[in-house]
């Protein structure tokens, strides 16, 4: 694989990883700007444009889009997430200038027409909707809003009824040309793809992008505590979660390895423990967001009221416990789970694409799989337990419950039973 990189010079970087065994191409624009970067009264907007984006533009139709990449049998879609949004298309490879030409045109010349505007923002209270009424998105979405309180990286990508109803074509236009900024985007493509050629495409496409950067997202602030509501139904939806890192923190790679070890698949020790062993759930799996300057550990279960009262302090039991006995085989075992996955990434151009271009937003260079595999290597069982006891012990945690939830253990109570850890002992030299 050929991974080339060149930066615009407007500081839009275009980057490649050539794959010519393919006939396929898959490409996209990562930009550097997500939920997080919304103000209150802009709730939503940043997931409201990605929708917008393919309604309609100077010279194209809505429909217009959605036939002239499916008339080469192409796919284009888009996502938003906290701290990123992406719009993508696969195509065959002599198809490349067609969505380079699409995917520009919808980022500067979407209309935002009325009519189609509503009709959004329509579609997009039904997915508001559709998640207020599956517990499990509700519990996460209070699981955000409790670790990072009045907070835009607290708050859902989606946005309230009340937000996305307000936006206007003004109130995109004025996002559009405060968050879009070339510096802040890339141009990323894998598969049957050259470089040259896409660098050419870029300067006539996106070389009027406003030069300038746009401004940083504000920085976070993890508070942590209790969020419980109780409600009929048939399973508890529970959440537990910690301070985690961000991606440049010196032990990012320990605490991946920690969240595998304990929640990572069906050999990991809360799987084990406390589904197989104690049978207290049906699902319960741990986990780590890692952000630009924070991130967050969450572990979350689904049990019967009936067992929620053994099922907290088997948690919180598992988590002192992984700070003093993880074991060289379990971290050997969930290196090889993550080195895997790293490397079937490598294997899809679609995959591969978004993988180099959020590195370059985060990293500002992309990462050679060696040394990803290096660094992964390198995390002894004692990092990932000098991780554990720093994360889990002697911290705030955050609790977020939803359905049958009475007598459950408080945050405070888990804090305490965590506290009762045994202190360790710092590694000799």
């Amino acid at each position: 694989m050929k991974v080339e990189t060149t930066v615009l010079e407007n500081g839009l970087t275009v980057v490649t990883d050539q794959m010519p065994h393919l006939k396929t191409a898959a490409l996209g624009v990562w930009v550097r700007t997500g939920s997080r970067a919304e103000n209150a009264d802009q709730n939503g907007i940043t997931h409201l444009l990605e929708h917008m984006a393919f309604k309609g533009t100077k010279s194209r139709s809505a429909r217009g889009i959605a036939e002239e990449i499916e008339a080469v049998g192409g796919e284009l879609n888009a996502s938003t997430s906290i701290e990123h949004t992406n719009y993508y298309a696969r195509i065959l490879a002599e198809d490349l200038p067609l969505a380079v030409d699409i995917l520009a045109d919808i980022l500067q010349n979407s209309t935002f027409e009325a009519e189609e505007l509503v009709r959004e923002q329509h579609v997009i209270l039904q997915e508001i909707g559709a998640s207020n009424d599956a517990p499990e998105d509700q519990a996460f979405d209070l699981f955000q809003a409790t670790a990072w309180p009045e907070q835009a990286i607290g708050r859902p990508i989606l946005g309230t009824p009340e937000t996305v109803q307000a936006f206007g074509r003004d109130s995109l236009n004025d996002y559009l040309a405060s968050r879009y900024r070339a510096p802040d985007m890339v141009l990323s493509a894998a598969g049957a793809v050259d470089h040259d050629e896409l660098v050419s495409l870029a300067r006539q496409k996106f070389g009027a992008i406003n030069s300038e950067p746009a401004a940083p997202d504000p920085d976070a602030r993890y508070s942590g505590g209790e969020k419980l509501l109780n409600k009929d139904l048939m399973e508890a939806q529970v959440l537990i979660g910690f301070e985690g890192r961000p991606y440049k923190a010196k032990d990012y790679y320990a605490i991946q390895i920690l969240a595998s070890v304990l929640g990572g698949g069906m050999s990991s020790r809360l799987f084990q423990e406390i589904r197989e062993k104690h049978g207290l759930c049906y699902a319960i799996y741990s986990f780590h967001w890692a952000f630009s300057d924070t991130g967050l550990f969450g572990i979350h279960a689904a049990t019967s009221h009936e067992d929620l009262g053994a099922l907290m302090p088997m948690i919180a039991d598992e988590l002192v416990s992984a700070a003093h006995t993880i074991t060289e085989d379990e971290v050997a075992r969930s290196r090889a789970q993550i080195r895997a996955g790293l490397m079937m990434a490598l294997e899809s151009p679609a995959a591969r694409a978004g993988q180099i271009a959020r590195q370059i937003l985060v990293h500002g260079r992309v990462l050679a799989p060696d040394e990803i595999s290096a660094k992964i290597e390198a995390v002894t069982a004692a990092d990932i337990r000098e991780a554990a006891y720093n994360t889990f012990v002697g911290t705030t945690p955050t609790l977020t419950a939803i359905g049958p939830i009475n007598g459950i253990m408080t945050a405070d109570e888990l804090a305490a039973r965590l506290q009762q850890a045994p202190v360790r002992q710092a590694a000799s030299m």
